[in-house]
This record gives structure tokens, sequence and C-alpha cells, in this order.
């Protein structure tokens, strides 16, 4: 579903676009914010696991010069779904499942670039959380050249949990990092399999690599730091592609 990514400005109209089951891709509110409507707006929003973002005044004042009131709802430009809903609809078109995890990727571009590849290689599901990563937005849509609003994606309170759906579905979870000992191309992707990606600054959280089925690195040729992230998805995507082509 296409939307507006137009901000809905001040205290009422966020209220009244959380009522009105309006998409929503997250809501700023100032820090220490409080009064009529903060309580509700935010009781609301975590029903409908809508992220919220509490900030200093002077993130709102960059954002609008119209009187805010403390309170900034970003409009979503697309629609997430619920991951085992998604899961059940790859199984039932008679697919094997290949879905792609972030984890604390905050480059808006890169997170376009990773949903353009995912798309090309057959990738069903991109799975996000819903804090610590960046905003699904126009450059962000634009970067992966519309390909946001044609995969499937689904905002997750805990990565950890959603890797249990995972795993009860028979969906195995595989982890990119540089101290791997296995190599990419010795990684069967055959079967259902769910990739995740760190940033590029802190890698993969220590508790997703632990609750991971396998871990490997991108073999690289001379002693350079290592892929961009949105590249280093797409040789792991092509690979599990390409796996799945000839097999």
């Amino acid at each position: 579903m296409k939307q507006s990514s137009t901000n809905i400005i001040g205290r009422q109209p966020v209220l009244e676009a959380l009522m009105d089951g309006q998409l929503l891709e997250r809501i700023y509110i100032q820090r220490n914010a409080g009064g009529e409507g903060i309580e509700d707006i935010k009781q609301l929003a975590q029903k409908l696991q809508v992220p919220i973002n509490v900030v200093p005044i002077e993130k709102l004042h960059g954002m609008t010069r119209a009187n805010h009131q403390g309170v900034i709802g970003i409009n979503s430009i697309i629609e997430y779904l619920d991951l085992q809903e998604t899961i059940d609809h790859v199984i039932a078109s008679g697919e094997i499942p290949l879905f792609v995890m972030l984890d604390g990727i905050t480059d808006v571009r890169n997170i376009g670039a990773i949903a353009r590849s995912s798309l090309c290689c057959g990738t069903q599901v991109m799975i996000i959380p819903d804090k610590g990563i960046g905003a699904i937005n126009d450059e962000a849509l634009k970067s992966s050249a519309g390909a946001l609003q044609k995969i499937m994606v689904c905002r997750v309170n805990s990565l950890l949990k959603a890797i249990d759906t995972l795993h009860l579905n028979d969906i195995r979870v595989y982890t990119s990092e540089m101290s791997a000992t296995t190599v990419l191309f010795d990684v069967d992707f055959t079967q259902p399999s769910c990739i995740v990606m760190g940033s590029e600054d802190k890698g993969i959280q220590n508790y997703i690599s632990k609750a991971a089925d396998v871990k490997f690195t991108i073999p690289m040729k001379g002693n350079f730091d290592s892929f961009n992230v949105g590249v280093a998805t797409g040789i792991i995507l092509f690979e599990a592609s390409k796996q799945r082509m000839f097999k």
C-alpha cells in the first residue's frame, strides 16, 4: 500500500491518524513531553506496534517549522506484515523460504539496496526490528528502485523472538560474520533459510549470533576492511539464488 510520506504534525492529528488505522512508520515525541494526548498516543502506538522515538526538541524543530506540540508522526510508505502469516503464505505458494533479516542497519540507502538485491534474487521476505534501524522513507524507497513496495516486509519488536518463529517453522538462520570459519560457498542455501545481516560498525549482535544455526564469512582477496553491507548482502543472496536455480 503506497502512502505519502508527509509528516503528521501535532498531538491531535497523530492521535486521529492512529485511531483511523493510518499506517505510520514511527512517531517522534519530545523528551519529557506530557499533558493532553501524550499517554493516549503512546498506548495506541504500542497497541498498533508503531515505534516511538523520544527525541530532544531540536530534532522536532529540524523536521518542521509548524507548531508540532512535541509530536510528529511519519506516514509509512509500505504496509508491514505479520511474520507468521508471511511464512504461511510463502509455504502455501509452494516456494522454499529465503528471507533476509536486518540487524542494526541505519543507512537507509543500504536498506534500499538490500531490498532491491533481495527481490532480484528471489527473497520473499525482509525482517526488520522496530528500533535501531533506519526509517523506511522516500530515500530508502528510491534506493530500492521501488523494491520496498514489492517485497514483503515484517517489522518485529524482537529479532530474537522472530528467530524463534523461524525455527518453529523449520527455517534455518544464517549469520554473515567476518570471524566465522565456514566460507559462504560451502553453505547450503537450498533449504528454508533466513540470512541475518548486521551493521557495518557493530556487526551482528551477540545474542543474535548465538541463536543462529550457521555462521559464515565471505572470502576476500586483499587486506581491506570488508564489503559494504549492501554489496555483501547482494553477494550472499546471489549465491543462494544460484544454488536454487542450478540445484
